[in-house]
Parts: structure tokens; sequence; C-alpha cells
């Protein structure tokens, strides 16, 4: 990934959005994260579904001019990045928040908040993994060593992971029926 993208502080955002100067505002994180809560005026485009041409033909046929910038977040900016990466040779003014809606909700901006908060991919990915992990130490001491394997395996994983920040994890569950 490069590091070419243009990025703004959480701070100048609110500062633009309380000036109404933000009226392209992307969400990439997923349907039920959206819900929980976002900063209010975001569209939701999960990055997973994220399709450049027919966005940017879209925001263009929205109003979208040259010039004009679109803002994108997730919820701490690493999604925004990817999205970002994608989309910036379509619509060059692309600009990540950077700190995502944690450092715009710390900010002061205002959010539109869901009554019962689901539970963020982040959180559902450990404990996933954690159950997993537990799982294989369990059976690996009571059935077979060979059940280590899982754990091992998991570990690899989140190892993974995090060298490469992506999360196959991640991605599995952000595609399941309580998470649209």
């Amino acid at each position: 990934m490069t590091t070419d993208i243009q990025t703004i502080d959480a701070g100048a955002f609110a500062d633009k959005q309380r000036q109404g100067q933000t009226r392209f505002l992307l969400d990439v994180r997923s349907p039920a994260e959206f819900r929980a809560e976002h900063v209010a005026g975001a569209r939701n485009v999960p990055l997973d579904q994220l399709q450049p041409e027919q966005l940017a033909a879209q925001l263009k046929a929205d109003g979208l001019q040259r010039g004009d910038e679109l803002y994108l977040l997730c919820q701490s900016g690493m999604r925004a990045r990817k999205a970002a990466e994608q989309l910036k040779q379509l619509l060059p003014g692309v600009r990540v928040i950077d700190g995502g809606t944690n450092a715009c909700v710390a900010c002061g901006v205002a959010t539109n908040k869901a009554k019962s908060a689901a539970i963020s991919i982040q959180r559902q990915v450990q404990i996933t993994a954690g159950s997993l992990v537990l799982l294989g130490v369990i059976l690996g001491a009571t059935v077979s060593p060979a059940w280590f394997g899982l754990s091992a395996f998991v570990g690899a994983g989140l190892a993974f992971a995090g060298i490469s920040n992506t999360c196959a994890m991640a991605l599995l569950l952000a595609r399941m029926p309580w998470n649209k």
C-alpha cells in the first residue's frame, strides 16, 4: 500500500462539518457497525462491497465535482485507507479521516447511534479467535494432543493478520447474516 493517501485530522474534519463543507462522506465499515454508530450524514459503502467505478459514477451523479472532497472513514482508519487506494485514481479529492469514527466521536462530531449496539467486527474476531484457541487447548489436553494444532492455526492466523494488516476472519465475519 502506498502512502500518498490524503488525510485530514478528525478535529479539522469536525470544523469543516460544522461549516457544512462535508457533503460527501463515506463510511466503509460493515452495515452492523454503521448501524451501531456513525457520523451524521455518512453514507455506508462497506469495503468488501466497494465497486470503485460504480461508486465514482454514483457520486458524480449526486453532484460530486472536480475539486470537491470525498471523506472516507471506518472505525479507526485502516479500512478507509484501503478504500482510498481503490478510489484515488477515479476521484482525486479523496481524503481519509485520521482515526476514523473513534477520533470523530472524541472530537465531538455529531453521530447517529442505535439504541442497542451491535458487537463490532474487531470484538467478534477477538471472541471467535479466543474461543477457538481455548477449545484447542481443552481438546488437546483431554481428547488428543492433535487438537493443539487448532490453537496453533488460530495463532498463526492472528500473527499473519498483524503482519499483513488483513484479517481473513474479519472478512468472513463481516459476511455473516448478523452483520448485514
